[in-house]
């Protein structure tokens, strides 16, 4: 896949993704083209001169929008962004929108992960339900705009299991699962996580909007 800005595919069919993780864009590139939308996939990193946009919104709907939208016009491409955390249901569905910089540095995975399993110590398994949750946006140059939205539930375990993933995936097991997101593979992960939830059903508004 080009990472260059000047390098378009044959059909000239592009499609930007917020993120510059490599591992984001070749998810999204297999659930795309597993759904027909026949787009070149590129990161964020292919346009290095445009700034990263600050998720100022109140929802994860609010700030994949925000996200989407800024590429597009920066871009004149469509564009898809997402946003996405942990809600656990005892903290009133925190730290949502604030799980990346639960523990008050951004993207200090180890740092959230331990100040959230210190708040639920004294948490009885039968009150640690949560969810994953993601709301993935699709925004056109001309404004047009579309939003779906995927969830994995589960509970939370006392202790971090597995390797994989990353964020809060060592403590959240999914409903009918004995392990840990951290402790499936990628590809059953994908299968169910609430990032590809979202990204397949928004995968139907490109279809029909693009083509």
């Amino acid at each position: 896949m080009s990472s260059s800005a000047n390098a378009q595919p044959p059909s000239g069919r592009r499609l930007v993704l917020a993120t510059r993780n490599a591992h984001k864009v070749g998810e999204l590139q297999a659930i795309l083209t597993e759904a027909g939308v026949d787009f070149e996939l590129v990161g964020a990193d292919a346009y290095p001169e445009i700034p990263d946009v600050k998720e100022t919104g109140v929802t994860f709907a609010e700030n994949a929008l925000l996200k989407a939208h800024a590429l597009a016009r920066a871009t004149g491409l469509p564009a898809v962004a997402d946003d996405s955390g942990l809600c656990v249901d005892v903290l009133g569905g925190a730290p949502g929108i604030f799980s990346a910089r639960w523990a008050g540095r951004h993207g200090d995975d180890k740092a959230n992960l331990d100040l959230l399993l210190a708040q639920l110590a004294d948490i009885d398994p039968a009150h640690r339900a949560a969810h994953f949750a993601c709301a993935a946006a699709l925004a056109l140059p001309d404004g047009t705009e579309r939003v779906a939205e995927g969830r994995l539930r589960g509970t939370l375990r006392h202790e971090p299991s597995g390797t994989g993933g990353f964020g809060y995936d060592p403590i959240l097991q999914p409903d009918g699962e004995s392990r840990t997101c951290a402790e499936l593979t990628p590809e059953e992960k994908n299968a169910i996580s609430h990032r590809g939830r979202a990204f397949r059903a928004l995968a139907g508004e490109i279809a029909e909007l693009l083509g």
